[in-house]
């Protein structure tokens, strides 16, 4: 299935997209994307439907992002070897984790804002997950059953506050919008392999980044598993696994977006996203 958010910002609805392409509202069956209905059995419910029962979403109607707002949004640093190779890291002995706010998410066709100081504006396509069963010490063979779904989340981020302003990475990866998600959520039983996905960014019809999930150091199963020994993860969570080279920072020279900037965003079997850069607004 493909799962989707709709309406306006703060007023989204739960919705699904039928064989025809057409959103499904899904509000007179759950509340919303997030906790309790991306359980297995509410996931199932909500496979057994027909579409057709359900009322059509109004034409050209905004997506949100393709889940509500999390209680976490951990986010995978380093986990490509050729992204870890253009910025001079080297590859991690263990996953490198981070937070990225939850009030950061936004959905995929938003704005992206410049944040108020920002001097280098980057961006990062990236496969992420949302967890669908609470996750707890797991074993890495039962890490997939705690999937509810896959999306693509670009993990805008600005370096300067990042890797300059010293301390943790966090405070360059949770400014408002950083954090686009979808279009849709895809299920397990329509994306089970997730292991050699082409994935892409542009920017203003550039191609920046061209690669593929297939040089991920830590795959989702592990990442499961790993985060999961260091915390609790519930229905809704959101891990974000890592970016493929050709960010912005490892270019020579580096290059950073302005105002204007239009990002294209996509992943094999997840959609596509497109988000304008826009300057610092109270």
């Amino acid at each position: 299935m493909k799962l989707v958010r709709f309406g306006a910002k703060g007023q989204e609805k739960p919705g699904l997209i039928d064989l025809s392409g057409q959103i499904r509202d899904l509000s007179g069956v759950i509340p919303d994307l997030a906790g309790d209905a991306l359980l297995p059995e509410s996931l199932a419910r909500i496979a057994a439907l027909d579409p057709a029962t359900l009322p059509a979403a109004p034409a050209g109607v905004r997506l949100g992002s393709c889940v509500a707002r999390p209680g976490n949004f951990v986010a995978v640093g380093l986990n490509f070897a050729d992204h870890a190779a253009e910025t001079n890291n080297p590859i991690p002995e263990e996953p490198v984790l981070f937070n990225k706010a939850p009030n950061c998410i936004a959905g995929p066709d938003d704005d992206v804002m410049i944040p108020k100081g920002s001097l280098k504006l980057d961006w990062e396509v990236e496969l992420a997950f949302v967890i669908g069963k609470r996750a707890r010490y797991v074993e890495e063979k039962d890490a997939l059953s705690h999937v509810a779904g896959y999306c693509i989340c670009n993990d805008v981020s600005e370096r300067h506050f990042q890797i300059e302003r010293s301390g943790q990475w966090t405070k360059g990866k949770g400014c408002e919008t950083f954090g686009p998600l979808g279009p849709w959520l895809v299920t397990p039983d329509e994306m089970s392999d997730t292991s050699d996905l082409g994935m892409w960014l542009e920017v203003n019809g550039e191609k920046m980044q061209n690669g593929s999930t297939k040089t991920m150091i830590f795959r989702v199963p592990f990442l499961v598993h790993y985060i999961s020994q260091f915390m609790v993860l519930d229905p809704g969570d959101v891990i974000t696994t890592g970016t493929p080279p050709g960010v912005g920072l490892g270019m020579k020279p580096p290059r950073f977006l302005k105002a204007g900037d239009v990002m294209g965003v996509g992943i094999a079997g997840l959609g596509a996203q497109r988000q304008t850069v826009v300057p610092f607004k109270m």
